[in-house]
């Protein structure tokens, strides 16, 4: 007798006995269809962020935050920007790199990225030790010209750790025989495997010295590479380190150099949450359905309420109001659902394959040893309950409107 009367009688309406039980088939339909799109948007999501993660910590392993590179030439007074960068409470770790295009030559040839780095800054600025399956990244020692090859890198050039490969660069040395590409034979002392291709396959990893020697820099470096506090602010802090330096330098960010990649991750998942988006308005459709059998069902109660003195209003607040407690009961139930599997996905996938006695990722293709990576962000667990409220309120509003406008002499006529 407190609540609101339309609210009372909408409450009435679901717990009462329905007398055409197909209208409870309807409804039952209408909530579990709520509930299976709910879940199934909310895993989706969380496995879409699970693996933009994955992919990002992986490419972060091997890509510093931000560098800060010469113009015009190598950049010689690199341990002042080191310096530098340490003192910067934003910046965790600082190290000097170069990097050049070269062909490497073993049993096959591949072209590759050779990557000169100091081994005890390079730990600071990536995951490289964790990364290492063969060897150990001290194992890059000045003057003895041995390199560190990706996985698949390796494998195509044939070769492991205690063969040789020779390094060939494109700038030329001249020679009474003519111009001649520039060549250093190198020891294979170790294997890493990143998890992605673009390093696996294509980079390896020499002593920043043996770089310099094998591209006469002199003391010069390509550049410096920063791993940061805040991997977001990549770009202002990397700006404000060329802003303390002299002269003219280049500054470039992960997010720069990876916009395209990270641009398609989160295009495919707005377009699946658009798609599957589409379950829960299917669902939202026969709720629809259901609300406007019951409003035919209860012409006669609408009349009566009509000639008490209900107003059209009221009479359609009391089908939201069911309409929206049919909805709410699906969206809660999907929620709970879909934030649990979500959460223990990768004990469902190992029991599946189990099951079926199938691997459902293998991880020589999707490079997942650690299970289903998935990731459930409040912020997308809201945005599927804001959605799916609305296309449920949505659907609620003609049936509420037919009702509103039920004449009560003509509902009346034949009682």
């Amino acid at each position: 007798m407190f609540q609101p009367l339309p609210f009372s009688i909408g409450l009435r309406y679901l717990r009462a006995k329905r007398r055409n039980g197909f209208i409870s088939f309807i409804s039952m339909a209408s909530i579990l269809g709520i509930i299976i799109g709910v879940i199934a948007l909310i895993t989706t999501l969380s496995v879409m962020t699970g693996f933009q993660t994955e992919l990002r910590e992986r490419i972060l392993g091997m890509v510093a935050h931000a560098t800060v590179a010469g113009v015009d030439g190598p950049l010689q007074d690199w341990p002042r920007a080191v310096a530098l960068a340490n003192a910067d409470p934003r910046v965790e770790g600082a190290a000097p790199y170069i990097e050049t295009e070269a062909l490497l030559q073993g049993r096959q040839r591949r072209g590759a990225i050779i990557r000169g780095v100091l081994p005890t800054h390079e730990p600071k600025v990536s995951e490289i030790n964790r990364m290492m399956k063969q060897g150990t990244l001290d194992q890059l020692q000045p003057g003895a010209f041995n390199i560190i090859l990706g996985r698949e890198l390796a494998i195509l050039l044939g070769v492991g750790p205690g063969d040789a490969v020779n390094v060939f660069i494109s700038e030329s040395t001249v020679t009474p025989l003519g111009a001649l590409p520039r060549a250093k034979r190198f020891n294979v002392v170790g294997i890493f495997e990143a998890g992605t291709q673009e390093y696996d396959l294509g980079l390896a990893l020499v002593h920043l010295q043996d770089a310099q020697r094998l591209g006469r820099m002199g003391e010069g470096v390509t550049g410096v590479r920063l791993k940061l506090v805040d991997l977001w602010q990549a770009a202002p802090v990397a700006r404000d380190l060329s802003d303390k330096m002299d002269g003219f330098y280049r500054v470039r960010d992960w997010m720069r150099d990876n916009a395209n990649f990270f641009r398609a991750l989160k295009m495919e998942k707005t377009v699946m949450f658009i798609l599957l988006s589409l379950v829960i308005a299917i669902a939202a459709f026969n709720l629809v359905s259901s609300l406007i059998m019951l409003v035919q069902d209860k012409q006669s109660d609408i009349a009566i309420l009509r000639t008490l003195g209900m107003s059209p209003a009221a009479v359609m607040r009391v089908f939201v109001v069911q309409g929206l407690v049919i909805g709410v009961v699906g969206i809660a139930v999907g929620t709970v659902g879909g934030v649990l599997l979500a959460s223990n996905l990768s004990a469902v996938v190992r029991f599946f394959e189990r099951l079926f006695g199938a691997e459902l990722f293998p991880s020589d293709v999707y490079y997942i040893t650690g299970g289903v990576p998935s990731l459930v962000q409040p912020g997308d667990v809201v945005t599927v309950v804001a959605v799916a409220f609305v296309l449920c309120l949505l659907a609620t509003l003609y049936p509420a409107w037919r009702a509103s406008r039920t004449d009560p002499a003509t509902a009346l006529r034949y009682e």
